[in-house]
């Protein structure tokens, strides 16, 4: 690591989603985050892909989706992201289950986590997700979108994802060349399989946490999974580094890509979980400005020549609006 910038942490997770209009209602009107970018799955354009973000799109805020609605029900198992946490204010839990008891969210009862407070619950694909209650400092670099639920209790990006993993040290090893320390280990509770959860921090302020977990439960992809997590190299000299260093543990990392709001490389760590390593610019304003970020289907490079046939073979959806306030009389 003498060499290599460690991550600051997550950057996105990209799940995958079955009907795209359950998905958009789900993450904006529910869980009040926004539509930071309208666009399609790269490497399989006739699908959408969807970005939910704080109100800037910050990395370490993105939640994406492919909504692949001919897909069937996954199944979370080993060598997958078992849980997607997020952040949220300290005493915001009450609101966020009364919401969930609106909205008819599944969720379960809380736990306590190496000192935080978890409300675990599920979207409506049956992805596992989690709100962790913590202290959001005021020089936080999250920005709280309002459209659907106050800033007080706003989602306020990434906590932590969990690895569930056939042998964790081989993937130890990967998260400790990125720059992760283990910084505590506890029991595992609630619908953790194994029986000791380790947690690893990286260097930034938001989307720190990767939790490991032991299991030889069988999985499969499908709605309702996490398909890859990416991790924040900021610069292009970053992930260079850092692609070098993970190659030296046997890692296969691919050549940069361009994914237009940011240069991926890809690898499947030893665990089975793909990971991913995103650069921080040029950010999702590089197409839209910050005040209509998500207002149209983006259609990156060569796509845009094809935006007729693209269009045609996408589902129609509605873009969910919070009604203006009504102004007084």
């Amino acid at each position: 690591m003498a060499d290599t910038t460690p991550t600051p942490g997550i950057h996105h997770v990209t799940c995958i989603a079955g009907d795209p209009q359950r998905n958009l209602d789900f993450w904006v009107e529910t869980l009040g985050l926004r539509l930071v970018k309208r666009s399609i799955n790269q490497d399989d354009p006739g699908t959408y892909h969807f970005f939910f973000a704080d109100a800037e799109g910050t990395p370490g805020t993105s939640m994406t989706f492919f909504p692949w609605e001919g897909m069937g029900r996954g199944k979370v198992g080993s060598g997958q992201v078992s849980r997607t946490a997020f952040r949220v204010p300290e005493g915001s839990l009450d609101y966020w289950e009364e919401r969930f008891d609106e909205y008819g969210v599944a969720y379960d009862e809380r736990v306590e986590r190496f000192g935080e407070t978890v409300l675990p619950f599920e979207d409506p694909d049956g992805l596992p997700v989690e709100l962790v209650a913590v202290e959001i400092p005021e020089d936080d670099p999250t920005v709280p979108w309002t459209e659907w639920v106050p800033a007080e209790h706003a989602i306020r990006g990434f906590h932590s994802v969990t690895l569930w993993l056939a042998d964790p040290e081989p993937t130890v090893e990967v998260l400790e060349t990125m720059g992760l320390e283990r910084v505590a280990t506890e029991q595992a509770q609630g619908d953790t399989p194994g029986d000791e959860r380790i947690r690893f921090a990286a260097s930034g302020p938001v989307g720190t946490y990767v939790d490991v977990l032991p299991t030889v439960q069988s999985g499969r992809q499908g709605h309702g999974t996490v398909h890859h997590v990416a991790f924040q190299t900021p610069t292009d000299a970053d992930q260079q580094a850092m692609r070098k260093a993970v190659r030296t543990l046997g890692q296969r990392p691919t050549r940069p890509i361009d994914r237009h709001w940011f240069r991926s490389v890809y690898f499947r760590e030893p665990g089975g979980v793909l990971f991913e390593l995103a650069t921080k610019e040029p950010g999702y304003t590089a197409d839209e400005p910050l005040e209509d970020l998500g207002g149209r289907l983006v259609l990156p490079g060569e796509f845009e020549d094809r935006r007729e046939e693209i269009e045609a073979g996408l589902t129609d959806i509605r873009v969910p609006r919070a009604e203006p306030a009504e102004a007084d009389d």
